[in-house]
């Protein structure tokens, strides 16, 4: 398996397109389209905030009861989300237009938003979007570069990767792209997630496949501690690598596993590394837990404590940060057995052996986590059991963006 360049558009017969709206925002693309040659399976995870977005409620039917598709049509600057019967109206006119421009039908085209809750999206503004959308469709890298990028609301760069395996001797293609910078706290990120295969797989174990992969990538990000109405994360498979179809648990689908594993734990790091007003990608390591679930709650609570997160903005080695935020997580382990460590590129360095503090060198400490990617890294010495999760630092500029997020 090998990392290469694109996202959307890296897998055969799928292409991508961006256009600029004027939905919320001016002088910039604010609509993307992705659209495959032919139909492809499709699976999807979603927000579990009881407040859901309305392309949320459009996309969940398509995926749960439909579970094909051809393409995704996506807003920035307007979430959709708190619109009541007008927002689904507006999902249904925005499937029917992308489905006329297609050729397809309107319960093959996903819908999705990112913005402001709240408001209402202007249709005729979508509709023009969706003519400038549907002819500039190119299975380009560039233009999946331009789809990634027309998404983003608060984020600072455009989030891509894709990669290239083997499945029954067949290449297949798995990318994908993202974009999430604020309310990033998933369970099921706004956080919006597109990935595209041409690997042959039936609808139910691609499903199986991305839902248990979330568990530990989407559902380990932490910027603000904000679930979002909006987070959805949409999977298609069109089959034109040409391997036999995966029907069954086995040596292709645990390849097809990795695959995607690989594409979105990049991904989830390029989200916390551009949490906003971010300086540093905070990753959380958990090890020598007797449980994988316990490994989880304890990264999760570890990243998303903003005690922690603004020790790491302030490079200060507060372990005793750490360690109540893993006491109140609710996981069962022993304090007098941990080992906690910081890394980075600038090296490693233990700061607590056996729940008490050593004599470490504050100032080697502080070089360490001066790094743009920093690891607090703790074995409980319980188990066998892991898990990552990832963040970002808390910095005076988070403050600011949301301060006046809506103007």
């Amino acid at each position: 398996m090998n990392f290469v360049e694109g996202g959307v558009t890296a897998a055969q017969g799928f292409k991508a397109s961006a256009a600029a709206a004027g939905i919320k925002y001016q002088g910039r693309t604010d609509m993307a389209m992705i659209a495959s040659d032919v139909p492809c399976a499709c699976a999807g995870t979603f927000t579990t905030n009881i407040v859901k977005a309305a392309p949320v409620i459009w996309d969940r039917h398509i995926a749960r009861e439909l579970g094909s598709a051809q393409a995704i049509v996506c807003n920035s600057g307007i979430a959709n989300a708190c619109t009541g019967e007008e927002g689904m109206q507006m999902c249904s006119r925005t499937a029917q237009s992308a489905g006329e421009a297609l050729g397809i039908s309107p319960e093959s085209v996903l819908v999705a938003s990112t913005g402001v809750i709240g408001m209402q999206l202007d249709m005729d503004r979508v509709e023009a979007g969706i003519g400038m959308l549907s002819p500039a469709l190119e299975g380009t890298t560039e233009a999946g570069h331009r789809a990634a990028r027309a998404i983003m609301t608060t984020d600072t760069k455009p989030k891509e990767a894709a990669v290239v395996f083997q499945l029954g001797g067949k290449k297949a293609t798995l990318g994908g792209m993202c974009k999430g910078s604020g309310m990033i706290h998933p369970n099921m990120c706004t956080m919006l997630c597109f990935l595209t295969t041409d690997a042959a797989i039936s609808q139910e174990m691609l499903q199986k496949a991305l839902s248990a992969d979330i568990k530990d990538t989407f559902n380990m990000v932490s910027v603000d501690g904000d679930t979002s109405t909006n987070d959805t994360v949409l999977l298609l498979a069109n089959g034109l690598a040409g391997n036999e179809q995966i029907t069954a648990e086995g040596k292709d689908f645990q390849a097809f596993c990795a695959a995607l594993r690989a594409v979105n734990e990049k991904l989830c790091r390029m989200i916390a590394g551009d949490g906003e007003g971010a300086t540093a990608l905070f990753e959380v390591r958990i090890e020598g837990a007797s449980s994988k679930e316990d490994a989880r709650t304890l990264a999760r609570s570890v990243v998303s404590s903003n005690l922690v997160k603004a020790a790491i903005c302030g490079h200060d080695a507060n372990w005793g940060r750490i360690l109540c935020a893993m006491g109140y997580s609710g996981a069962e382990f022993y304090p007098e057995r941990v080992d906690l460590f910081f890394e980075s590129s600038a090296g490693k360095i233990q700061i607590m052996k056996e729940g008490k503090a050593l004599d470490y060198s504050e100032q080697e400490a502080t070089k360490i986590l001066s790094q743009p990617e920093v690891c607090a890294r703790a074995d409980l010495r319980m188990g066998s059991e892991s898990a990552t999760a990832w963040g970002c630092d808390l910095t005076k500029e988070y403050i600011s963006i949301n301060a006046d997020y809506r103007s």
